[in-house]
């Protein structure tokens, strides 16, 4: 899928003043996206507010300095989002949107889509997606590129950070020449691999190493040492003195085990339900299973949010993670 460029352009020429969202619980990515895009809009002399759902995880602050992204219900009413077009970046999912889900349906002005996500739901809004991309940043890079927007060290930052994240720092089978040939313009535009990366990965608070602890202890290894998973709960949060976002990337630890094909962690979440997180590095499409729960994502990466009992939720996620791994033998 590739996107007209032209007539995005064209699109976001034809309005004054924008909104920006992203989904729930937000990445580096959706961040990122934001960031950058405001930047752009900013530039053609276009007024941009960023209304989120959820707060910015404080080990993502460093991406705005500024505290200009605001949250829906703490420092901005959902009525009180208002302009001519609203764009949502990196996700096509209703319920990803979480608070900004009803402002997205009462808008009654122009409405956007700039994402790389597979599904996608009808959010009454012009889609803009290219599923082969490995990052909404760099969909973000090229838009810039198109509408003749100079990038400033701020907005390479921004994207930066988005693109090595969502490639898990360039090591994923979505890294292709063309990711390094962003990276390679946005360094070139201010961007410090070194800052970003220390900012991102070298600030782990006690709590979140505790927490961490936990996650490792808990790993269950199964299916000939094929699939791993593991889980936080609730109380992990209060015991550890870790941040609900300090579970970012803690699927990984368990996906790094030699011999693993297959991973899912389930997240208790504070407000109740469980976030769960699926990995694959083999025939496994995660989009499909988390899909199989409301959610969705990527084939490699995906995501789903369940309610219930932890137990039953537990076994339903396992067993439908099973059934997806034997599917079919196994390549490495």
């Amino acid at each position: 899928m590739t996107i007209d460029w032209d007539t995005l352009v064209s699109l976001i020429r034809k309005h004054d003043r924008f909104v920006l969202t992203s989904h729930i619980r937000p990445d580096c990515d959706a961040l990122g996206s934001e960031l950058g895009m405001a930047g752009i809009l900013e530039a053609m002399g276009k007024e941009v507010v960023i209304v989120n759902g959820h707060q910015t995880p404080p080990i993502l602050s460093f991406l705005d300095p500024t505290g200009s992204i605001r949250v829906i219900g703490e420092n901005i009413l959902g009525a009180d989002v208002e302009g001519d077009c609203l764009i949502v970046l990196d996700t096509s999912a209703w319920a990803q949107l979480g608070p900004m889900a009803e402002v997205m349906r009462r808008f009654e002005g122009t409405k956007i889509v700039i994402d790389h996500h597979v599904g996608e739901d009808d959010l009454g809004a012009q889609f803009f997606k290219d599923t082969s991309a490995e990052a909404t940043g760099h969909l973000v890079a090229l838009l810039a590129k198109h509408a003749g927007v100079p990038i400033t060290r701020p907005m390479a930052t921004a994207l930066y950070a988005a693109i090595a994240t969502d490639t898990g720092w360039f090591r994923f089978n979505s890294t292709t020449s063309d990711t390094y040939r962003v990276i390679g313009d946005l360094v070139d535009c201010g961007a410090s691999p070194s800052s970003i990366y220390s900012d991102l990965y070298e600030r782990d608070t006690l709590g979140r190493v505790r927490l961490r602890g936990r996650i490792l202890s808990r790993i269950q290894v199964e299916n000939a040492g094929l699939l791993a998973h593991t889980f936080v709960r609730k109380e992990d949060f209060v015991e550890s003195g870790a941040l609900a976002s300090d579970t970012e990337d803690a699927i990984n630890l368990a996906l790094a085990i030699v011999g693993v094909k297959v991973a899912f962690i389930m997240i208790e979440q504070l407000k109740g339900g469980f976030k769960v997180s699926f990995r694959s590095r083999c025939h496994v499409d995660c989009n499909e299973l988390a899909r199989t729960f409301g959610g969705g994502g990527h084939r490699a990466a995906a995501g789903a949010f369940v309610e219930g009992d932890f137990n039953e939720m537990q076994t339903r996620v396992l067993q439908a993670t099973r059934a997806a791994l034997n599917n079919k033998p196994v390549h490495a």
